[in-house]
């Protein structure tokens, strides 16, 4: 993931943020920084160039509407990674509830977007797993995400989900499996 270099980094960028002189060009760094890695996140998780494109600009809309109550007692990237899995999340709940679909059949019309996608040029293999990761219930989806594909540490992830270190071993031990099996019934 493209950030700051190191702690200092951030904390220099954090302190321009919290300048009302440089929180524009300071902001527009974050930006800079953050939106491939963040773009990324969030189109693994609704799969659609358009939509993670369209959240993706609400993320940072929102960090900006909100960058005031931004503290930095967690790292910067923690906080605009819980905007964005926020924003996927409200958005496929939303689809869910505008196509009267189950989550069966969301991750169903997903899996038919990787066939269908003119932005994913991946072999046959990185779409077996790409199908199997959209089969996992949603917050095993976003851990493994992270953890495989954006190589977060257990730490990182427990603040960005708010959930703990163990729980997240477990989950994505579970995800791994089903990725296996999944992978296995598909060849």
């Amino acid at each position: 993931m493209a950030t700051p270099e190191n702690t200092k980094d951030e904390e220099t960028l954090v302190r321009r943020l919290q300048q009302p002189q440089t929180c524009r060009a300071a902001f527009n760094e974050v930006m800079r920084l953050y939106s491939e890695p963040i773009y990324h996140q969030i189109r693994r998780l609704v799969q659609n160039h358009d939509d993670a494109n369209d959240l993706l600009q609400n993320t940072f809309l929102k960090a900006w509407q909100n960058l005031e109550y931004f503290r930095g007692d967690a790292r910067l990237s923690t906080w605009l990674y819980k905007i964005a899995i926020n924003e996927s999340l409200t958005f496929l709940a939303r689809e869910r509830k505008r196509y009267a679909m189950s989550m069966d059949d969301q991750e169903s019309a997903l899996a038919n977007m990787i066939e269908a996608d003119s932005y994913f040029d991946g072999d046959a293999a990185a779409e077996l797993l790409r199908k199997a990761v959209l089969t996992l219930p949603e917050k095993q989806r976003i851990v493994f995400n992270m953890k495989y594909f954006d190589e977060m540490k257990y730490e990182e992830i427990s603040e960005i989900l708010g959930t703990t270190v163990g729980a997240l071993k477990a989950s994505y031990h579970l995800a791994v499996k089903k990725i296996e099996k999944y992978i296995e019934e598909h060849r």
